[in-house]
């Protein structure tokens, strides 16, 4: 059975630091990689998010990783997970994945974040890969709140992680050294994931270097 975890709860649409709680990096990693969260969705049907991209560095890989992130289904019996990234008339599959093992739009998050960070800041993807997988076993910041859904307040659960705060070389990545990932999730959200960002200090109240949004748009019928 996994494990439960219990954060106070912030009433309202607003998220308040103060009523932040750590989990340790089981649980935290159980949110992030929820199981079974797409056994519900009908597979004729289509996940849409909507993927937004900032990049003070290099504004014009902004404006190609801007668009839209389709998950559908194989309709052969083999429960596969296709992705296919969508900008106007153009598309281009990103992969087929397990759907029974869980929504593969967390791992889509996380690789972008990593293959962005190393394109504008420069330095090794398998260092940045591996910084960014030891963040996902430690203990994590949650909090507990709610947010507007489809027109409906549900609750929600924020995961907050941020990888590089003491990394040795922080002060050599442009940056990204204070990259906060934030994951919004859900049980009244199809597919578990409701907001998944990563940004370059949200807090510092400066220009932000580099932030990458994926909000999730809703269920509508699958492509032919």
């Amino acid at each position: 059975m996994r494990t439960l975890i219990i954060v106070l709860a912030v009433f309202g649409l607003s998220f308040n630091p103060a009523f932040a709680a750590s989990a340790d990096g089981e649980k935290a990693y159980d949110l992030l990689f929820q199981e079974g969260v797409l056994d519900s969705i009908a597979r004729d049907k289509e996940l849409v998010y909507q993927r937004m991209v900032t990049n003070g560095l290099k504004p014009e890989t902004a404006a190609r990783d801007t668009g839209d992130i389709a998950l559908s289904f194989t309709d052969d019996g083999s429960e596969m997970a296709h992705l296919e990234f969508r900008q106007d008339d153009k598309h281009r599959a990103m992969g087929v994945f397990p759907a029974s093992v869980g929504n593969p739009m967390i791992m889509v998050f996380y690789e972008s974040t990593i293959r962005d960070m190393a394109e504008t800041a420069g330095g090794s993807p398998f260092y940045i890969r591996n910084r960014v997988k030891d963040a996902l076993v430690q203990p994590a910041e949650v909090v507990a709140g709610q947010a507007v859904f489809d027109g409906k307040t549900v609750p929600v659960q924020i995961i907050r992680m941020r990888p590089f705060e003491n990394d040795p070389n922080k002060d050599r990545m442009q940056g990204f050294g204070d990259l906060v990932l934030s994951v919004t999730v859900s049980e009244q959200v199809p597919g578990w994931y409701l907001r998944l960002v990563a940004e370059t200090d949200p807090e510092n109240g400066s220009d932000v270097i580099y932030r990458s949004e994926m909000q999730f748009e809703g269920v509508q019928e699958g492509r032919e």
